[in-house]
């Protein structure tokens, strides 16, 4: 079944509400059914987007993030999530960026996209493009698909100017940014909808015209000519 099911649902709020290792052994049965359930999910959600964009992640199974915790430098020792979380990444050097999928339940999900964790280079890159020219990158932030869609462009800010940028530049809002993501939330009710892979695939659709505009920028100088 490609839809979350409603005892998925229940199964993580359980697992929120007895978070420990004795629980989840004794229910380990149902973990894999719905680990099971989430697969399809990823799996349908992975076969449509394949249909307008070219993933490198090759299975469901293999988008999905491991259910246990890392907690060796977390104060919180719970030893499990409580959500079923999951990355697409697009393929080759000329297609930058990813999407993300997190069910849990409470209205906690969402789905998003972009650029998490850019490495030092790619984010210099990013930055140098914006203050060079932030025009097409505000119309996409600032259209109304965009707008109605996900809202505000999110991420990790600094405080100040970055290292070697004006403080003054018309652009410092954008030049701040150190993670450039869209996010979209979706209730309970609207996850365990029949056609939830289809929405989350057109949600994804849409960020589109920035992870293009991004990858173009990353896979130039600042000349504009190709670096591949």
């Amino acid at each position: 079944m490609a839809s979350i099911s409603k005892e998925n649902l229940a199964f993580l709020q359980l697992l929120g509400k007895n978070n420990n290792r004795d629980w989840f052994h004794a229910h380990k049965s149902e973990y894999v059914k719905h680990h099971e359930n989430a697969i399809a999910f990823a799996d349908s959600v992975l076969e449509k987007m394949n249909g307008h964009d070219n993933i490198e992640t090759l299975s469901g199974k293999k988008s999905l993030f491991r259910i246990y915790r890392d907690v060796r430098f977390s104060k919180d020792k719970s030893p499990y999530k409580t959500h079923w979380g999951g990355g697409l990444n697009r393929a080759t050097k000329q297609l930058r960026g990813g999407y993300y999928f997190h069910i849990q339940p409470g209205g906690q999900s969402f789905v998003g996209g972009g650029f998490w964790a850019p490495n030092k280079d790619d984010l210099f890159r990013i930055r140098e493009e914006i203050a060079s020219d932030a025009e097409e990158l505000r119309a996409i932030i600032n259209s109304k698909e965009i707008q109605t869609t996900f809202g505000a462009l999110y991420g990790e800010q600094l405080k100040t100017a970055p290292k070697g940028f004006d403080k003054d530049h018309p652009d410092i809002d954008l030049l701040r940014f150190k993670q450039f993501v869209f996010i979209k939330k979706f209730s309970d009710e609207e996850v365990l909808e029949a056609q939830f892979d289809a929405v989350v695939n057109e949600t994804f659709k849409k960020l589109r015209p920035f992870l293009d505009l991004m990858s173009d920028v990353l896979t130039t100088d600042s000349n504009g000519s190709p670096l591949f």
